[in-house]
């Protein structure tokens, strides 16, 4: 009796230390490397932004975004962009926290308005396909079951077609809800 007894709890000991073991070696909601997200803010604009993050280390991150007019009548400028950006967190936990960002973009925005002498009609230019680059910040907060929230605003430059649009700035702003896996 007292061998059975002992192989069953040696046995039990070694399945203990194994399950420990596994939970260690997976990586919590904080450490998953991946991250899609939804900006709840670009539908009031009538658009889509959708975006994906790519986690380096604890501190580092890169990722693109894409930005989608659906209704022009609300956003009467930009058509669309696509923003790769590299971020650096300053938070204590894995990836979140206080964060600033560079990025670059792809965009498409309307051409420049000529308006007629009666200062209401205007005829408009094609859309100006440019590159901007600009920096910007915010803060990301992440549960323990994986969702992220997050807040960012960025400013940029157009840097080669300006004068071709009204416009020789790009703005990004986001409150986002997203999924880290």
């Amino acid at each position: 009796m007292k061998k059975k007894f002992s192989l069953l709890f040696i046995l039990f000991a070694f399945y203990t230390v194994q399950a420990q073991s596994e939970r260690e070696t997976t990586p919590n909601s904080y450490q998953k490397k991946n991250e899609i997200k939804l900006n709840l803010i670009s539908p009031l604009s009538g658009a889509a932004e959708v975006g994906f993050e790519r986690y380096l280390n604890k501190k580092s991150s890169l990722g693109i975004s894409a930005f989608f007019v659906y209704d022009n009548t609300k956003e009467k400028d930009m058509n669309y962009f696509i923003s790769p950006y590299y971020r650096y967190y300053f938070g204590k936990e894995y990836a979140s926290g206080f964060f600033v960002e560079g990025f670059g973009m792809f965009t498409s925005i309307d051409g420049k308005k000529i308006y007629a002498a009666d200062n209401i009609t205007f005829t408009e230019n094609k859309d100006v396909y440019d590159l901007a680059l600009g920096a910007g910040l915010g803060w990301k907060l992440v549960t323990k079951k994986g969702l992220v929230f997050e807040a960012n605003a960025a400013y940029g430059k157009l840097m080669f077609n300006a004068n071709k649009t009204d416009h020789d700035q790009v703005i990004k702003l986001g409150l986002s809800i997203g999924y880290r896996f």
